[in-house]
């Protein structure tokens, strides 16, 4: 399986606590937090000027669809997660139900498979 050490991880997440969960669970994976944005501008901010190797980005951020941020990261090539506090959802519109997506709360194993399973490509280039 792929280190995830050094692995630059943008997280968009409006839930503070959840965010915090997020990090540590990460942060114990051996990655770098990027974020966590609060806010889809934010997040197209983080998007369009960090160095990344992917994306957990929450579905609905403040009552906004976070779809422009995965459209900017996916120009970019960086690798795209979607995370939802509802049961994993056939209701995502295409092209983003493509997309890999997990389902919160984070359970740390499908964490670490989801991201090794998204972003190995990345990893390995």
């Amino acid at each position: 399986m792929q280190d995830l050490r050094g692995s630059r991880i943008l997280v968009v997440e409006d839930e503070a606590l959840i965010a915090m969960a997020l990090e540590d669970m990460l942060l114990d994976l051996g990655c770098e937090v990027v974020g966590p944005a609060s806010t889809v501008a934010a997040a197209l901010d983080y998007a369009g000027k960090e160095t990344l190797d992917g994306a957990l980005l929450d579905i609905n951020v403040r009552g906004t669809l976070v779809y422009p941020v995965a459209e900017a990261l996916i120009a970019r090539g960086i690798p795209v997660v979607l995370c939802s506090g509802y049961a994993l959802t056939s209701a995502i519109p295409p092209p983003y139900d493509a997309l890999p997506q997990i389902a919160k709360p984070y359970n740390p194993s499908v964490l670490r498979d989801t991201l090794h399973a998204t972003f190995a490509r990345r990893l390995r280039a």
